[in-house]
């Protein structure tokens, strides 16, 4: 069977974020002896060369540097800065799980974005299994308990700025390549790391106790050879990762792949369990169970052609 567009967004969005979620438990793993944005700065800086030298040529030419909306791409950039470090500045503080639940707040955002800004048509069958997968993220999340802390403001704002830039990269459309648009991510994340680095790299502000607040302030350390491995497997989790998602988005509709962004969850839960020994509860499962039954049923509607 020949892979249509829609389908090959579906399945790199799914790959994407399988090496996405590696990249996540290592930072984790790291946030409690390394500030996040010197993780971040060697994650870019083993990125850029897989983009530019391995995924670039996947497309037949080498990378191209010139773009006809450098706006829009640095605009991504920006934001998927921001939807980092509010992600990560919860997951120092938060289970590994329930930060990216709150994150899961996401692909709702995305959907309902595309059709007011980008024209899409989302079918009452779609939206359905969408409103299914939330329904899982509610019942493992549950409401009133302490996952609703401070520290769980912060998946949620950077979920804001993900569906943001979510959208944009809709919008950019086949104007850009995958590549392209993925190095511009790269490189805005490299100089936001360092800039912040040289403002609060010395760690005169950490210390403060708050495990979020000490992740972004904590002061800037040479790495252990173990560590450095680490970062550099998340550098090729991120750059693999980035890539493939800037793929998805940009030849599939928004209201189609972000429910696949769902798939994620087990992953992650499966990634808590192993190394903090995470399980779910009875509800966990069951939210679960709705959340990948939910983007199955929509793969399952993409398969048949069908328009709701």
């Amino acid at each position: 069977m020949a892979l249509t567009p829609r389908l090959s967004a579906i399945l790199s969005i799914m790959g994407g974020l399988f090496v996405i979620i590696i990249n996540d438990a290592i930072t984790k793993w790291l946030s409690g002896d390394y500030p996040v944005h010197q993780i971040v700065l060697v994650r870019s800086l083993v990125a850029i060369p897989i983009t530019v030298l391995i995924l670039a040529p996947l497309e037949g030419s080498r990378i191209q540097w010139r773009t006809t909306r450098p706006g829009l791409n640095i605009a991504r950039g920006v934001l998927l800065a921001v939807a980092n470090l509010g992600y990560f500045l919860g997951l120092a503080a938060l289970p590994l799980a329930d930060t990216m639940t709150l994150f899961f707040i996401a692909p709702l955002l995305i959907t309902a974005l595309s059709v007011p800004f980008l024209g899409e048509q989302v079918g009452w069958r779609r939206w359905l299994a969408v409103l299914a997968g939330m329904v899982g993220v509610i019942i493992i999340l549950r409401p009133g308990v302490s996952v609703l802390a401070a520290a769980g403001v912060l998946p949620v704002i950077g979920a804001l700025a993900y569906a943001s830039m979510q959208t944009i990269a809709r919008r950019l459309g086949t104007a850009e390549r995958a590549s392209t648009m993925a190095l511009y991510l790269q490189v805005t994340f490299m100089l936001i790391a360092v800039v912040i680095g040289l403002c609060i790299g010395d760690g005169r502000f950490g210390g403060t106790g708050d495990p979020s607040l000490d992740f972004l302030l904590r002061a800037w350390r040479w790495p252990t050879s173990n560590h450095l491995g680490l970062m550099i497997i998340a550098g090729i989790c991120i750059g693999l990762g980035g890539y493939l998602i800037t793929q998805a988005y940009r030849i599939g509709p928004a209201s189609i792949v972000a429910p696949f962004e769902y798939t994620a969850l087990p992953w992650g839960i499966l990634l808590g369990f192993a190394f903090w020994g995470e399980l779910p509860s009875a509800f966990g499962w069951l939210g679960m169970l709705l959340i990948v039954g939910g983007g199955l049923y929509v793969l399952y509607r993409e398969q048949q052609g069908a328009t709701t």
